[in-house]
C-alpha cells in the first residue's frame, strides 16, 4: 500500500493487495464487507454503489497486450470515504501508477488534484483514464490505414490474420467501453452523499467524452468491416480468375488428350512411316489447341 496526502484528503493506493492490507483498511475506515469482497474477487461489471459510510466504484479500462496485439479490461475498484480515497487493481496501469507518482513527487500537483475532496480526485482519476483511451483509438486507426493500403497493393492474404486482430481488438475495446456510461450517468444523476453536486457538471462531461470514445469505436468497427468485405471480394475475384484459367487450360488440353488417346489405341499410326510424323502430330495438336481457342473467344467464356 501506497499513501499521499495533501491537506486533509489521503489517497491510499493499492496494486494487488494483499490480505493484510485489506484488513488494514477495513478495520480503520470500518468499511463494509460487500466492498472488501469486491476488493478480493474480479467484478465483471462496472458499478457504483452507496454504503453506509463509504461509496464504492468499479470501473473497467482498456489495456493493450503487445504480445497477443490485443485490447483486455484492466478493473480498478475505487472507495471515497469521508477525506478518503482508495483505489486497487491487480493488472498494471501504468497510467494511474505515473499520476499517482506525480501527485507523490509534485506538492504543486497536489495542490491542483487534491485540493477539494476524494470525489473531485475520483473524477480528475477517471478523466485522465478515459483521456488515454484516445492514443488508442489512434492506434487502431493507423492499423486500418495500413490494411487498407496494403489490401489494394495485392496483399489481400497476408491481411486476412490481420483484419481477424483489429477485429478483435475492436470487440474487446467496444466490450470494455460500452458498460461504462451507466457508471459516469449514476453519478451525474443521483445523489450519492459523498459526492458534492457541484460536481455533477464534470460527471456529465465524462459522459460526453465516453460517448465520443463509443463513436469513434463504431467507426472504426464500420470500416474494419469494411475493408473484410472489400479484401474478401479481392480474394474470391482472385480465386475466380485462377479457376477460370485453370478451366480453359484443362478445355484446351481435353481435345488434345482426346487425339493423343485416339492415336495410341491405332496399331497403324497415320504418317508413321514419315520421317516427321512426330512434328506432324504435333502440329495437328496445336492446330485443334489453336481452333479451340478461337471457338472460346467466339462463345465469349474467356
Amino acid at each position: 500500500m501506497q499513501t499521499v496526502q495533501h491537506k486533509k484528503l489521503v489517497w491510499h493506493y493499492f496494486k494487488e493487495p494483499n490480505a493484510e492490507d485489506v484488513l488494514t483498511i477495513q478495520e480503520k475506515y470500518k468499511i463494509h464487507p460487500l466492498i472488501i469482497e469486491e476488493f478480493s474477487t474480479p467484478t465483471l461489471r462496472p458499478k457504483a454503489a452507496q454504503y453506509d459510510n463509504c461509496l464504492f466504484m468499479s470501473i473497467h479500462i482498456p489495456l493493450f497486450d503487445t504480445k497477443i496485439k490485443t485490447t483486455y479490461a484492466a478493473e480498478i475498484d475505487i472507495v471515497i470515504c469521508e477525506n478518503v480515497l482508495i483505489t486497487s487493481h491487480d493488472k498494471d496501469i501504468f497510467q494511474l501508477t505515473d499520476f499517482f507518482n506525480e501527485l507523490a513527487n509534485d506538492k504543486s500537483k497536489r495542490e491542483l488534484y487534491m485540493a477539494s475532496s476524494p470525489g473531485a480526485l475520483m473524477r480528475f482519476i477517471v478523466e485522465m483514464l478515459l483521456e488515454t483511451c484516445f492514443p488508442k483509438l489512434d492506434h487502431v486507426s493507423e492499423k486500418l490505414d495500413y490494411i487498407e493500403t496494403e489490401i489494394f497493393a495485392d496483399h489481400e492474404k497476408e491481411m486476412v490474420f490481420e483484419i481477424s486482430l483489429v477485429k478483435r481488438d475492436i470487440l474487446n475495446f467496444r466490450r470494455t467501453m460500452k458498460p461504462q456510461r451507466s457508471v459516469l450517468e449514476s453519478l451525474a444523476q443521483k445523489d450519492f452523499r459523498l459526492i458534492e453536486p457541484e460536481l455533477k457538471p464534470y460527471f456529465q462531461d465524462l459522459i460526453g467524452t465516453n460517448i465520443r470514445i463509443w463513436n469513434n469505436l463504431e467507426s472504426a468497427k464500420e470500416t474494419i468491416e469494411s475493408l473484410e468485405a472489400t479484401n474478401n471480394s479481392l480474394l474470391s475475384n482472385k480465386l475466380d480468375m485462377t479457376m477460370k484459367v485453370l478451366t480453359l487450360f484443362s478445355a484446351i488440353l481435353l481435345p488434345l488428350t482426346v487425339y493423343s488417346n485416339i492415336m495410341s489405341m491405332s496399331t497403324d499410326i497415320p504418317f508413321h512411316t514419315h520421317p516427321s510424323a512426330f512434328w506432324i502430330h504435333i502440329g495437328i495438336m496445336l492446330f485443334i489447341a489453336v481452333i479451340t481457342i478461337i471457338l472460346f473467344k467466339a462463345k465469349k467464356w474467356f
